[in-house]
């Protein structure tokens, strides 16, 4: 395995939950599971920023994404604009929509997304007249026949 890439982790309400990952080794998760720190009832159709109490000091080396849990996927909410920048220490709150019929209920302690670590690489840009031949070329959405 691979160095642990240490990111700190400040408690802005003394009921926050540090985020952590429910199986660790070498088979664990590959996202930390992200906590909310208030209670709020998401109505049908709308769309919320839920807090999580915490800020976080990530190394320049690397930042994260902030995406759904598969269990609360099915009920219909859905996670968006989940990128956190190194440089960013603000507190990290979850946009959360609920796709579903009904409300959704959210407690303090609840897990509401989670938190993948990944390396920041910083690609260049080149502006061309043509791109190299592909066999998939320009096939997008169901490209593939599925």
């Amino acid at each position: 395995m691979s160095e642990a890439v240490r990111i700190r982790v400040k408690k802005l309400v003394a009921e926050a939950k540090v985020p952590r990952y429910a199986h660790v080794g070498e088979y664990g998760d590959l996202a930390a599971d992200l906590y909310a720190s208030e209670a709020l009832v998401i109505e049908p159709g709308s769309t919320v920023g839920v807090a999580t109490g915490v800020a976080m000091e990530f190394p320049s080396t690397h930042g994260a994404l902030v995406e759904d849990r598969s269990g609360l996927a099915l009920k219909g909410m859905t996670t968006l604009a989940g990128v956190i920048d190194p440089g960013y220490r603000g507190e990290i709150r979850v946009v959360v929509t609920n796709l579903g019929a009904a409300a959704a209920e959210v407690r303090p302690g609840d897990r509401i997304a989670q938190l993948r670590i990944v390396r920041r690489i910083e690609a260049e840009f080149e502006e061309v007249a043509e791109l190299g031949e592909a066999a998939r070329g320009a096939g997008g959405f169901g490209s593939t026949g599925v």
